[in-house]
């Protein structure tokens, strides 16, 4: 391995850096700007943030009109981490309000009764599937630490739009007219998205949902207590539980789901990773992302392991650097498989995972030039135990959206309702989760060693979210970014994080760069968008490409520009916007991307 990645890493050590808190600006100083999935969810964020609400106002806002827009990817009957910057204060909260099992659920949740883990239509429409969900006890949370407004103003837009109807997305008529998933078959899905003549709408209808409307009402009187107890929280136990294969689920694990919530600053750098916001330096950054069970620590290990490596001196037109990026994935996906669950043990071994020398070891492993084999995962000095393979088939759903207020708040949060429609059950105007389903149907690996991410009891489940914001050496908000799509994830975070910090790239144009998802012996990457003089590269060293037409990325991010101003980008492959001030930017489809390649 060449010599530059031994000194490159020992380089950068873990450094606290004094940081003077800023205090509160006026509204107005500093230009708001959204970067969000559906155009009327963003209008709604900016419509609070110009009657002088926080991110935290805002957020309320564009989840409740996401969760009616964009059915397929997130809801009020789902789960979400949030990373929330505070700029009087300098610091940054991790906000944990991922779903978790019934307090009832055992390993065995995804087996059924002749012994074998369960097919995966059943098991994704069952009752089994549901995951008390914290969304809406998250963004509670996050209103009662940051808000400014009035949270029963938050509901407005959210409410009119149910109420008055909405238009069908091109990407949800999508999903409705050609999309073969078992949730669109449900009784309750067919009923609300049924056209009346035994088909489903289409884009451009009028759809109307009153019962959706009912419920932010209900949110907006009584706060996340409407999904504690009383009708709603009644409706969503009963649903959980109906046949088929019913979930277990109590009012008593909806009343006693507690968000966590932990808050540094982002320099406060400690040699004991648990509970908190995990920060990691890379290049002259700081790097910080949610904890366990989010993905957020994968995507830092995936840093550590490329920051071994020259990239910006190689450039976004060097083969090399796209090399590094798919090993960099392999590795990161090896390790995550293994280790990673909302497990004491993990939580044990964080600091080992993130240590520069366990990176260090990882990425000697790569061979520049030449395709490498499929990675294993790694050893860990701390464990005395090595967990099982896991098991998990985690779907490609989600949206993430970013907030930076006029106060220079800024939130980086990725939700969901797991696939497409959740469950396909619906209580409320809204679908349940089917979150579950990102446990590990095996609870054990052949050999009988116990998975990481088995089911148990009040656990979370594994996930692959990883909203993430950057600061620069003074202290201040570089970057936020974060994106859906299942546990590509990890790749699509990676490749854009790379993109603007190594090879300086625009947010827009490091988001519509070709996404690479390399895991074990699977490498894909969308060739239209990728220079042929990088495949061509690749391919010459060996690699073995699945070429892709299209990933179901949906990445949205902020990035700070040099005279300090923000520009933002949406990610091509979905119907994302960005807005500054009020003023909306649509990506250009038609653009060309940063490899000079035509979208």
């Amino acid at each position: 391995m060449p010599r530059f990645v031994v000194k490159t890493l020992h380089v950068v050590t873990l450094v606290a850096v004094a940081l003077v808190a800023p205090a509160y600006a006026k509204p107005q100083k500093v230009e708001p700007i959204i970067a969000a999935a559906e155009p009327v969810a963003v209008e709604a964020g900016m419509a609070a943030l110009k009657r002088g609400g926080t991110a935290a106002d805002a957020a309320v806002a564009v989840q409740s009109v996401l969760g009616l827009v964009e059915p397929q990817s997130s809801g009020l009957g789902g789960g979400a981490f949030m990373l929330y910057y505070d700029a009087a204060t300098g610091e940054i909260t991790d906000y944990n309000g991922r779903e978790r099992a019934p307090a009832s659920a055992t390993a065995d949740r995804f087996f059924g009764s002749d012994g074998k883990t369960l097919p995966w239509p059943d098991a994704v429409t069952s009752g089994r599937a549901t995951g008390v969900p914290g969304a809406v006890f998250m963004l509670d949370q996050a209103h009662k630490d940051h808000g400014k407004l009035k949270w029963n103003s938050l509901f407005d837009a959210g409410i009119g739009l149910a109420d008055k109807g909405f238009t069908v997305s091109k990407r949800l008529g999508r999903y409705l007219q050609t999309g073969n998933f078992p949730q669109k078959k449900t009784p309750d899905a067919f009923a609300y998205f049924g056209d009346g003549q035994g088909g489903y709408r289409k884009t451009g209808d009028v759809l109307t949902n009153p019962a959706y409307g009912d419920t932010l009402r209900a949110l907006a009187a009584q706060r996340s207590d409407a999904f504690r107890s009383g009708p709603i929280a009644e409706a969503i136990v009963a649903k959980a539980n109906a046949a088929p294969l019913p979930g277990g689920m109590t009012l008593e694990d909806l009343a006693g789901y507690r968000v966590k919530s932990t808050t540094i600053k982002p320099y406060s750098v400690t040699s004991d990773f648990r509970g908190k916001p995990l920060c990691v330096p890379y290049r002259v950054y700081i790097v910080c992302t949610t904890n366990v069970p989010s993905g957020g620590i994968a995507v830092l290990q995936g840093l550590r392991i490329a920051e071994a490596y020259p990239l910006g001196q190689w450039g976004v037109h060097d083969p090399r650097a796209w090399q590094v990026l798919i090993e960099a994935e392999r590795l990161m996906y090896a390790d995550r498989d293994y280790y990673e669950g909302d497990t004491p043990l993990f939580a044990a071994q964080q600091t080992a995972y993130l240590n520069g020398n366990y990176a260090l070891s990882r990425a000697a492993t790569i061979t520049v030039g030449k395709a490498n084999a499929a990675p294993k995962a790694g050893k860990l000095p701390v464990l005395s135990v090595q967990p099982g393979a896991d098991a998990t088939l985690e779907p490609a759903g989600t949206t993430h959206f970013v907030i930076r207020d006029s106060y220079g708040n800024v939130l980086s949060m990725t939700t969901t309702v797991e696939s497409v429609f959740g469950s396909g059950r619906m209580v409320g105007g809204f679908f349940l989760n089917n979150q579950l389903t990102d446990f590990s149907f095996n609870p054990t690996a052949a050999d009988g060693t116990p998975a990481a991410n088995a089911v148990a009891g009040g656990k979370h489940p594994r996930s692959s979210m990883a909203p993430v914001i950057v600061f620069d050496a003074k202290g201040k908000v570089v970057a936020a970014v974060g994106s859906p799509g299942g546990n590509s994830i990890l790749s699509y975070n990676l490749k854009t994080l790379i993109g603007v910090l190594d090879w300086k790239l625009t947010m827009q144009d490091a988001i519509n760069l070709p996404n690479v998802v390399a895991r074990g012996e699977s490498i894909r990457i969308e060739k239209e968008r990728m220079e042929p003089k990088v495949w061509d590269g690749l391919v010459a060293m060996g690699y073995q490409i699945t070429a892709v037409s299209g990933e179901e990325s949906g990445l949205n991010g902020i990035l700070r520009k040099k005279d300090g101003r923000f520009d933002g980008g949406s990610d091509p492959r979905r119907s994302g916007i960005v807005m500054k001030g009020g003023q909306p930017s649509r990506s250009e489809p038609g653009r060309r991307s940063a490899l000079g390649q035509r979208k």
